[in-house]
């Protein structure tokens, strides 16, 4: 990840915390509730194929360390 996608990276994290925080708060109005898991879902999206660039990143990175080692991919 470039620094612009770590930033990136933990706004979104952040939001995610604020969503969550509001769609906790019995005085959300459903209606709003509604749109606020709307933005929660696209950002944890976005957060999880940010994270799973990186986790291919450095699997590249540990394959070109040891190219001769098969690194074993987690289900």
């Amino acid at each position: 990840l470039t620094a612009s996608d770590h930033d990136a990276l933990e706004e979104g994290m952040d939001r995610l915390q604020g969503l969550l925080a509001q769609l906790q708060d019995e005085a959300t109005p459903l209606a709003d509730s509604v749109k606020l898991y709307a933005e929660a879902a696209g950002l944890i999206h976005y957060c999880n194929t940010a994270l799973d660039k990186a986790r291919l990143q450095v699997e590249e990175i540990d394959a070109s360390l040891a190219p001769d080692v098969e690194v074993p991919h987690a289900a």
